[in-house]
């Protein structure tokens, strides 16, 4: 009897157990190797030129580094048409834009129509994207200015502000070339979706109380960003309102609205508001010159120097006392102009079903600045408003960008003079208008529905730019954001897994309500790799598990053989450990075996079962009726182990 029922038990532990192999044996040379490639190299760029003949591959390599050469040879006469529509619009946009934002960084605002001229250019022949319309950026120009006036005024020393803006422009675009040359995108990833929400919004609104000062014409103006000093300067200076100033400013605040209103409305109608910044501009410049309105206390921008962009490489500075400042705007401002320029191009890219390569992208919004910086230009991105237009005017290539900068360019060589008189108030108006834009209230509502944590990393990077100041309100945001990521490190998930009745399936008890525990069984999912960060905790934390079980039991009027005999660790979560994490496992089982209890391993994947292996030459944890590939194996094969006990020591 007693043989039949230990060959009973042979032969369901035969039927249920399958065996963990351990992963195919690999060389520390090729571990690195897939690792690097993984990190550094994961879209496999150069997957393209196997088996390809060494011409083919030359081809290959220049249309890699300028995109313009792969679509510029079938280019037709049907895509011109498109473009140049396209162009043609973004033109009458990014002038009066280009202007605007150029007074918004504390320079000149020839500087912006400089910056829309040479930049789009340079993306047109480096850049992957169809639909991105570069040029001055709200955000990248608050930035610059308020970061730069925090050591140089740009009204007491106006050519060392401009030196000092055109070497955080190179700066910032060697900091983007670099990131996509030595394959560094995952970077801007610490940007997280609700801290670049919640700082967009905190600078829309920072952006638009500055706007005070041309809407209401006040002449001496706090030069802090926060919302206190700015709404204190603002109450402090009634005395300096002008009442024609602001009867202009709203009224053409009023028809920008409508515009961009009518436009969202009703999308065909994308010109409206794509216009009307350059009709406002025109038709406010017409009423200033006809009725000499800056005799009557409207401020206008004044003459603008005629012609093309004057070389700078001389005026960038990379020595000397302000060499610390300029590194830090240049890497704040190249991280955020990055991130804005990559989302709105993969944003329009994703709309016509096309890719973007990230890395290439930050090559080309970086060599772009590179450049700008060495002919008179300040830091450039793909602006979303710009780029809305652009994609809704039918925009096929990135040949619309050349059309926009053509256009910019006869503007700059004909056209000046007609600028002369455009009141400050209309541009501080646009302004307003743009940023609008982002402040994304139903992208907030659903990350606040989502993850609350998420939301206070909203809030922190919304209240901490409001607030304090730009740049620490970004900076509170992404330390939390990291503080976070430390928390799911050092804190993993362990879940107590129970058996869905009729099925071989264990799922989260606290998840799946129907799931039963299984009688003198603790299993336990750890949901995270295991590392030297989170061992203590996870140590800890499953002999807690294990108390509480243990004190629910006792609680309960239970019968002798429900009593807690294995603890399963279910690992087909864990993606990675480390030496001290092996460790883990020998500090339980001699825990475990001071209560009397067992433990058992379920499906270690690759290199946490090679790791283990190494480690464990003795086998104690690794032995066959310790290692398991799925919990129901092991569930099934220790308790058909209960079973045959009594009849062994019978």
């Amino acid at each position: 009897m007693e043989s039949n029922l230990q060959s009973d038990c042979l032969e369901i532990n035969m039927e249920v157990v399958h065996k963990v192999v351990p992963p195919p044996h690999s060389t520390t040379f090729q571990k690195l190797k897939n690792r690097l490639k993984e990190t550094f190299f994961p879209d496999d760029p150069l997957r393209q030129f196997k088996g390809q003949p060494l011409k083919r591959k030359w081809i290959l390599g220049a249309q890699y580094v300028f995109p313009i050469l792969q679509w510029g040879p079938n280019y037709s006469f049907e895509l011109f048409k498109s473009d140049i529509v396209a162009g043609l619009t973004i033109a009458s946009l990014a002038i009066p834009q280009g202007i605007s934002y150029a007074k918004l960084a504390n320079l000149p605002p020839i500087v912006g129509l400089y910056s829309s001229f040479v930049p789009p250019l340079v993306y047109a022949a480096l850049g992957s994207s169809r639909d991105l319309a570069v040029g001055p950026v709200s955000i990248a120009s608050l930035i610059l200015g308020s970061m730069l006036r925090q050591e140089v005024s740009p009204t007491k020393d106006p050519v060392l502000f401009l030196q000092l803006a055109f070497s955080s422009t190179f700066f910032a675009g060697f900091v983007q070339a670099s990131l996509g040359i030595l394959r560094l995108g995952f970077i801007i990833d610490f940007l997280s979706k609700a801290t670049l929400i919640g700082f967009m919004a905190g600078a829309a609104i920072i952006v638009s109380l500055q706007q005070l000062k041309a809407l209401l014409g006040i002449t001496h103006f706090t030069k802090q960003m926060g919302l206190v000093p700015v709404l204190s300067s603002v109450f402090h200076n009634t005395a300096e309102w002008s009442w024609q100033t602001i009867v202009m400013g709203f009224c053409f605040l009023a028809l920008l609205v409508v515009a961009r209103h009518v436009s969202m409305k009703k999308p065909n109608l994308f010109w409206v508001s794509a216009g009307a910044p350059l009709a406002c501009v025109i038709v406010s410049t017409i009423l200033v010159f006809a009725f000499k309105a800056q005799n009557h206390g409207i401020s206008v921008i004044g003459k603008l120097q005629e012609g093309l962009n004057p070389p700078s490489w001389n005026m960038l500075h990379f020595h000397g006392s302000h060499l610390g400042l300029v590194t830090k705007t240049g890497l704040v401002t190249g991280i955020i102009s990055l991130t804005e320029g990559i989302a709105v191009g993969r944003t329009f890219a994703a709309l016509k079903g096309y890719k973007v390569d990230g890395n290439k992208e930050m090559m080309a919004i970086g060599f772009m600045n590179i450049v700008g910086s060495s002919t008179s230009c300040y830091v450039t991105t793909g602006a979303f408003s710009r780029s809305a237009v652009n994609h809704n005017a039918g925009a096929k290539t990135a040949t619309s960008n050349i059309i926009m900068a053509v256009t910019v360019m006869v503007t700059l060589l004909f056209l000046m003079p007609l600028f002369q008189y455009t009141p400050n108030v209309v541009l501080g108006a646009i302004i307003v208008t743009a940023v609008v834009g982002l402040i994304d209230l139903p992208a907030a509502y659903q990350i606040w529905k989502i993850d609350k944590f998420d939301f206070i990393v909203l809030l922190c990077a919304f209240l901490g730019v409001i607030f304090i100041s730009v740049q620490q309100g970004l900076a509170i945001a992404v330390g939390i954001s990291i503080f976070k990521i430390l928390l799911q490190v050092t804190r993993p998930k362990t879940v107590m897994l129970g058996n869905i009745p009729g099925t071989n399936i264990y799922r989260n008890l606290h998840h799946y309500k129907d799931g039963m525990k299984v009688p003198g069984f603790l299993i336990l999912s750890i949901e995270a790799p295991i590392n030297f960060a989170n061992t203590t905790y996870l140590n800890e934390r499953i002999l807690r598990w294990v108390e509480e079980y243990e004190a629910e039991d006792a609680e309960e009027d239970r019968k002798r053989h429900s009593a807690l005999q294995f603890v399963v660790l279910d690992l087909s979560a864990v993606s990675a450990i480390d030496t001290s994490g092996v460790s883990i496992f020998n500090d339980l089982k001699k825990a475990l075996e001071k209560k009397g209890l067992e433990l058992a391993l379920v499906n270690p994947v690759g290199e946490v079962m090679e790791k283990l292996q190494r480690w464990d030459e003795g086998r104690d944890i690794l032995r066959p009726d310790g290692i398991f590939l799925t919990v129901g194996e092991a569930v099934a094969s220790l308790s058909s182990a209960i079973k045959c006990q009594p009849s062994n020591h019978a």
